[in-house]
C-alpha cells in the first residue's frame, strides 16, 4: 500500500490563541478596566493571536530556525569571533519588538495595566518563539535599571534604544553574572573593574578583565555584568555593575566588529535545548564598560534585572505549556478511535487527562498574572505596602513553581497524542527541553526556595501573606460558598499548617517544601479571587470556574505538598545527618 492510500489523519488546528485560550481572556476581563479592555486591549489581542498562528508560527519553522554557529577565526587565521544566528531567530525577535516587547512596558500608555498587556501577547507567542524572549527579558531588565539608576547619557541614548519598536535601530541587552568558581554564587566572582580615569556622556568608564561562564544574548548590543571594585575579601559587597558596550564604537552610525571592545567568544554552549539561543562562554580583556550605579553596589542594583527576568522565566514556563495543551486539546477534536466511531473529545478518561493539564495551565496563568499585576502596580508607584511585600515573596515563588509544575504538565499533553505526540513535528518535545531551562535559569528551585525563606523571615510578612489569602476567602458570597465551602474549609487548615511550619527557629530543610506548599496556597487563592468576581457577575462558565478552585484545592498535589512540609518538619533535626549518608555512604559528616 503507498502512504497516499488507506487511512489519512485529519491534521489538527490550534486555533488562535487569544480567543481559544481556557483561562486568559477571561482573566484579562477582570483585571483591565472594561472600557480600556473591549476598545483597545481584546481587540489587539486577537489580531495578535491571528499574527501567531501566521506569520511567527512560519518564522519559527523547522527550515528557518537552526543553532548559531561561530567562526573564529577567517581565511587569514585573523581571530574575528564572528557569531551567525538564524533568519527565523532574527526575524522572531524583530516580531516582537515591533509588537513592543518590551516597548509597552516603558510607553506606559496604559498605566500599571501595561505590563499585563505585554504579559498577555508574551504568552501567546512564547510556545512558537524558540526562546528569543530570553535576550528580550534581559533587555527589559536593562531598561528598568537604567530607568532607575542609569546616567542621563544612558536614559537620553541607551534607553530609548532598548524600548525600541524600530528593530534596526533597537538594542538587545544581556546580562553577565556567572562565573565558574560560583555559579549562582556571584561573591566568588573574579572578574576585576579598573578606573580609567575618563568618562564620557555615558557615564565613568571603567576596564574590565575576566571570565564569563554564561552569557545568553551573545548576539546583543549591551550587556549588564558585574565586575570587582572592592577586594577579594569583600565578597559580594565588593562588586560594582557595569553597562559593556558589545562592540565599539557603541554610538557610533556603524557598529565595530565583534573583537572591537575585547570580547571573545570562548565557545558557543552545547545545549539540551534552547538551541536556536546563542549562549556563550565569554573572556573579557581590557574591556571598556560604564559604571552603572553607586560603587561597591552591583548586587542591589542589579536585583531589577532578576526580579523582572523571573516573572519572564514564569511566563515562559506557562507560555510553553499553553501551545502543549492546545495542541492536545485540538488533537482530541480529530482523532478517531474505536474502529473511527468515536472521537477522542469523547472518551471520559481521556478528557479527565485534558482537564487535569487543563487545571494546571489555569492555577498557574491567574497566579502568573497575578504577580504580574504586582509587577504593573509597584512600577507605576500606585502599590500598598503590602503589595510591595506580596511581589517580593511572589517573584520567587512563581518563577520555581511555575517550572515546577508546566514541565510534568506538558509530558501528560504529550502523551495526549500517543506516538504523535513524542514526534518533533509536534514541537511539544522542543517545548518539553527549552522549558527545562526554566528550572535552573535566574536561579534553581533550591536556590529560589532559600529566597522565598529569606523574604519571609519577619513573621508579620507571613502573617501579612495569609490576612491577604483570608480577604479574599471572606469575599466568598453566600450563593458560591454553598458549591466550593468544604475547598474553602481546607484552605484555611492549610494557612494554619503553613503559619505553624514557619514558627522559629525555622530549619532551612524546609525551604522546597515549602515553596511548593504556598505556591498552591496562592495559586487557589488567585483561582478563588476570579470565581467570586465571576460569580458575582453572572459570567457564563461561572460554575466552571467554582469548579477549577474546588479540583486545585482537592488536586493531588496540594494534598502531598502539605504532607511533604509537615514530613521535612518532623525530620528537620536529624534528616541533614541522614541525608549526607544516604547519598555519601561513610563519606557522610557524622554517622547515624
Amino acid at each position: 500500500m503507498r502512504v497516499e492510500e488507506g487511512f489519512q489523519q485529519v491534521p489538527f488546528n490550534e486555533g488562535n490563541p487569544y480567543t481559544e485560550d481556557p483561562a486568559l481572556p477571561f482573566l484579562l476581563r477582570r483585571l483591565i478596566p472594561p472600557r480600556l479592555f473591549d476598545e483597545e486591549i481584546e481587540p489587539e489581542l486577537k489580531r495578535f493571536g491571528v499574527e501567531v498562528i501566521t506569520n511567527i508560527r512560519a518564522q519559527s519553522s523547522g527550515s528557518r530556525i537552526s543553532p548559531p554557529k561561530l567562526v573564529q577565526y577567517d581565511n587569514w587565521g585573523q581571530r574575528v569571533d564572528e557569531l551567525h544566528t538564524s533568519e527565523g531567530w532574527r526575524s522572531l525577535k524583530a516580531i516582537a519588538q515591533r509588537e513592543g516587547v518590551p516597548g509597552i512596558f516603558y510607553e506606559r500608555k496604559y498605566r500599571e495595566h501595561s505590563r499585563t498587556f505585554g504579559f498577555a501577547k508574551a504568552l501567546m507567542m512564547v510556545g512558537d518563539s524558540h526562546e528569543v524572549f530570553c535576550p528580550l527579558s534581559m533587555t527589559d531588565g536593562a531598561a528598568r535599571v537604567i530607568e532607575l539608576m542609569g546616567t542621563e547619557g544612558m536614559k537620553r541614548e541607551i534607553l530609548p534604544k532598548l524600548i525600541s519598536r524600530e528593530p534596526s535601530s533597537a538594542f538587545v541587552a544581556g546580562q553577565w553574572m556567572t562565573e565558574r568558581p560560583g555559579g549562582s554564587d556571584v561573591s566568588q566572582t573574579e572578574t576585576k573593574a579598573q578606573s580609567l580615569g575618563d568618562s564620557d556622556q555615558l557615564g565613568i568608564k571603567y576596564s574590565l578583565n575576566g571570565f564569563k561562564w554564561f552569557s545568553s544574548a551573545t548576539d546583543g548590543d549591551i550587556a549588564l555584568a558585574l565586575a570587582r571594585t572592592g577586594p577579594d575579601s569583600d565578597s559580594s559587597k565588593g562588586l560594582s555593575l557595569f553597562l559593556v558596550p558589545l562592540r565599539t564604537p557603541l554610538l557610533g552610525i556603524e557598529p565595530g566588529s565583534s573583537i572591537s571592545n575585547g570580547i571573545r567568544v570562548h565557545r558557543l554552549k552545547n545545549k539540551i535545548g534552547t538551541h536556536a539561543l546563542p549562549t556563550a562562554e565569554l573572556s573579557l580583556e581590557q574591556t571598556f564598560a560604564y559604571l552603572v550605579g553607586s560603587p561597591n553596589q552591583g548586587v542591589k542594583n542589579i536585583l531589577p534585572v532578576l526580579n523582572i527576568t523571573r516573572v519572564w522565566s514564569a511566563i515562559a514556563s506557562i507560555g510553553g505549556l499553553r501551545k502543549c495543551l492546545a495542541i492536545a486539546t485540538a488533537y482530541a477534536d480529530v482523532r478517531r478511535i474505536d474502529g473511527g466511531r468515536k472521537l477522542l473529545r469523547d472518551v471520559p478518561l481521556h478528557v479527565a487527562q485534558l482537564a487535569s493539564i487543563n487545571l494546571v495551565y489555569r492555577a498557574l496563568t491567574h497566579f502568573g498574572f497575578g504577580v504580574v499585576v504586582l509587577l504593573g502596580r509597584v512600577e507605576c508607584g500606585v502599590a500598598s505596602a503590602a503589595e510591595q511585600n506580596r511581589l517580593r515573596m511572589f517573584t520567587p515563588l512563581i518563577k520555581a513553581f511555575a517550572a515546577e509544575k508546566a514541565v510534568a504538565a506538558m509530558e501528560e499533553a504529550m502523551a495526549g497524542l500517543g506516538g504523535q505526540g513524542y514526534m518533533e513535528e509536534t514541537d511539544i518535545g522542543r517545548l518539553i527541553r527549552d522549558s527545562l531551562v526554566e528550572r535552573i535559569w535566574e536561579g534553581t528551585t533550591t536556590v529560589l526556595s532559600l529566597d522565598l525563606l529569606r523574604s519571609t523571615t519577619d513573621p508579620a510578612r507571613l502573617k501579612e501573606f495569609v490576612s491577604w489569602c483570608n480577604s479574599i476567602i471572606l469575599s466568598c458570597p453566600p450563593g458560591l460558598l454553598k458549591g466550593v465551602q468544604e475547598a474553602i474549609q481546607s484552605l484555611q487548615g492549610r494557612l494554619d499548617s503553613l503559619l505553624a511550619a514557619f514558627l522559629h527557629p525555622v530549619s532551612s530543610l524546609i525551604a522546597r517544601s515549602s515553596l511548593m506548599f504556598i505556591g498552591y496556597i496562592a495559586s487557589a487563592i488567585y483561582l478563588l479571587e476570579h470565581a467570586v468576581w465571576s460569580h458575582n457577575r453572572g459570567e457564563e462558565g461561572y460554575e466552571i470556574d467554582a469548579e477549577v478552585f474546588r479540583r486545585w484545592v482537592n488536586e493531588s498535589g496540594f494534598v502531598a505538598a502539605e504532607h511533604e512540609l509537615d514530613r521535612t518538619r518532623a525530620e528537620a533535626k536529624f534528616a541533614d545527618t541522614s541525608n549526607s549518608a544516604i547519598v555519601f555512604g561513610r563519606r557522610g559528616r557524622a554517622k547515624l
